[in-house]
C-alpha cells in the first residue's frame, strides 16, 4: 500500500512522489507534519539586519531585502535559489537514469528546507552522521534515516531503540565494523525489549583509512555474528566510503576506488551465498560527491541474485562549490559518458559576501570575512564585486590576480594587482570550497534570486 508523504513546506517545497525505477519496488518515505516552528529572525542572527525583531521565516520575502542594496549586514551567506533547484533536479535525473537511489547526506546543510527539496525530487531517505543529527531529523519527523556511521554508546543506542519502539514507521539503518559494537547494540536492544531488529550494514574499510573492516575475512566473520543475533540485529547490506582513497596519480586513485568497491560487492555476494542477509532488497551503499558516478556503475553490477538497492549518499552536490567539487566534477565528466552527456551539470549555489574593509597597501586588500564565516581547508575565492551607490547595475567579475592568501577569524588577506579597482566599501562575493564547513558557520542563510533580492531564508541545525 502506498503511503502518503507529508513534508515541511517553508520556501523550498513541491509534491513529493516516490520515484519508481525499472525492476524496483517503490519504497515511499513517510513523515509526519513538521512540529517544530523555526525560530523567527532577529538581530542575534548573523546576516540579519540589526533592526529585525521576530520576523517569521514566512515573512522574509515581504521584507524586500537586497544584498547589493546593503539591506543586510555583511558578511552574509546566500544560496542562489534557482541554482539550488537546478542541482537537485540534476542529481535526481542522474540517479533515475543510473537506476540507483539517493539518500543525500544531511550533514552538509542540516536544513529541513533543503532536505524537503531533496525528498521532493525523489530521494530515498536521509543520510546522517551523528546521533545529534538523527535527533534533529527525528524532531522534524523524517522517518527513513541511514546513519553512515557506527551507533556507539548507551545514550545514543537507547535513543534509537526508544524511537524504534515509539514509531512503527521509523526506518533506521546504521553501520557496524566490530564485534564489540555489535554486542553493544544487541545487549541494549534486548535489555529494552525492542520488538523488531535494528537494521545494520557491515562497513568495509581499507588500511590507513577511517572506519570499516579491513579484510573480507573480517567482514564475513562480522556478518556471521550479526546473523547469529537471533533477530535482534538484521543484516541489510554492505557499505563503504571511497572518497579518502588516494593514489600518486589520478589513474592510481581510480584503480584503488574500483578495487575497494569490488571488495564491497565481494562481501555482499558471500553474505548472500551463506544466507546471512535478512532483507530484500539488499542495500549496497557508498558515495561521496567526488566519485558517485563510479559507485553507481560498480555497485549496480554486484552480481547478487536477489534485488539490490544501490544507495548513493552524496551531500555537497546540492550547493556544489567553486573549488574542490568543481574540479572533481570536471574529472567526472572526463571518465563518465553519462555525466558528460548530462548537460550543464552542477553549479555553485553558495556564496559569502563581504566588504572590502581596508586596503592598507597597494597590493593588499583586507575583506571582512574569515574562518568564522567560510570553510578554510581551501579558498575562498573572489568571484564578483560590486560598488554600492555607483553606476554599477550588476556585480562584475573580479579580475585575474586577486587571490585570498590567508584567513584570520574575521579577516581575509587578498593579494591584488596594484591597479585593482577594489576600494574600501566595495562588496565582494566569494565562492567557497567544501560546503559542509561553510554551512555549519551559519544559523541562517538567505535564498536569493538572480538580482540578489532575498526571496526567503533557511535555518540550519548544527
Amino acid at each position: 500500500m502506498n503511503r502518503r508523504i507529508v513534508y515541511s513546506k517553508y520556501y523550498i517545497s513541491g509534491s513529493h512522489k516516490p520515484v519508481a525505477t525499472p525492476g524496483r519496488q517503490v519504497q515511499s518515505v513517510t513523515t509526519s507534519p513538521v512540529r517544530p516552528i523555526p525560530a523567527p529572525l532577529d538581530s542575534c542572527d548573523k546576516g540579519v539586519p540589526g533592526t529585525a525583531v521576530a520576523i517569521p521565516l514566512a515573512d522574509v520575502l515581504a521584507q524586500r531585502w537586497n544584498v547589493l542594496r546593503e539591506d543586510l549586514p555583511l558578511p552574509v551567506a546566500v544560496l542562489k535559489e534557482e541554482t539550488l533547484r537546478h542541482n537537485s533536479r540534476w542529481m535526481a535525473s542522474f540517479v533515475r537514469e543510473s537506476d540507483v537511489s539517493l539518500a543525500p547526506h544531511g550533514k552538509t546543510t542540516m536544513s529541513p528546507d533543503i532536505f524537503n527539496l531533496q525528498l521532493t525530487d525523489g530521494a530515498w531517505g536521509l543520510t546522517l552522521a551523528t546521533p545529534h543529527q538523527v535527533q534533529v531529523a527525528r524532531r522534524f519527523n523524517y522517518s527513513r534515516i541511514f546513519l553512515a556511521n557506527q551507533l556507539v554508546g548507551r545514550s545514543a543506542i537507547e535513543y534509537i531503540v526508544l524511537e524504534l519502539r515509539r514509531d512503527p514507521d521509523f526506518e533506521f539503518y546504521c553501520l557496524v565494523d566490530s564485534i564489540e559494537n555489535l554486542n553493544q547494540l544487541v545487549g541494549i536492544a534486548r535489555r529494552m525489549g525492542l520488538p523488531r531488529p535494528i537494521n545494520v550494514l557491515v562497513e568495509m574499510g581499507y588500511n590507513g583509512g577511517r572506519t570499516g573492516c579491513r579484510t573480507l575475512r573480517a567482514g564475513i566473520e562480522l556478518a556471521r555474528a550479526i546473523a547469529a543475533s537471533a533477530g535482534t540485529v538484521a543484516l541489510c547490506g554492505v557499505e563503504g566510503y571511497e572518497a579518502f582513497l588516494r593514489g600518486r596519480t589520478q589513474a592510481e586513485t581510480i584503480c584503488a576506488i574500483e578495487s575497494f568497491l569490488d571488495g564491497i560487492t565481494a562481501l555482499a555476494r558471500q553474505c548472500e551465498d551463506e544466507g546471512l542477509l535478512s532483507s530484500t532488497p539488499v542495500l549496497l551503499s557508498a558515495g561521496g560527491t567526488s566519485y558517485f558516478d563510479m559507485v553507481a556503475e560498480k555497485l549496480s553490477h554486484a552480481g547478487l541474485t536477489r534485488p539490490v538497492v544501490v544507495l548513493l549518499r552524496s551531500g555537497c552536490y546540492v550547493t556544489h562549490d567553486s573549488l574542490m567539487f568543481t574540479r572533481a566534477f570536471a574529472l567526472m565528466r572526463q571518465r563518465s559518458h553519462r555525466v558528460e552527456k548530462s548537460g550543464e551539470g552542477l553549479r555553485a549555489a553558495i556564496e559569502v559576501w563581504a566588504y572590502v574593509q581596508s586596503r592598507p597597501e597597494a597590493e593588499l586588500v583586507i575583506a571582512g570575512l574569515g574562518k568564522r564565516d567560510v570553510s578554510f581547508d581551501e579558498g575562498p575565492t573572489p568571484l564578483s564585486w560590486f560598488r554600492p551607490n555607483a553606476a554599477m547595475h550588476d556585480p562584475a567579475p573580479v579580475p585575474d590576480g586577486h587571490t585570498v592568501v590567508k584567513l584570520n577569524d574575521q579577516h581575509s588577506y587578498m593579494t591584488v594587482p596594484a591597479d585593482s579597482p577594489l576600494s574600501v566599501g566595495d562588496m565582494i562575493g566569494f565562492g567557497i570550497s567544501h560546503p559542509c564547513l561553510t554551512f555549519d558557520k551559519w544559523r541562517v542563510m538567505h535564498l536569493v534570486d538572480s538580482h540578489y533580492s532575498v526571496v526567503g531564508s533557511i535555518r540550519t541545525y548544527f
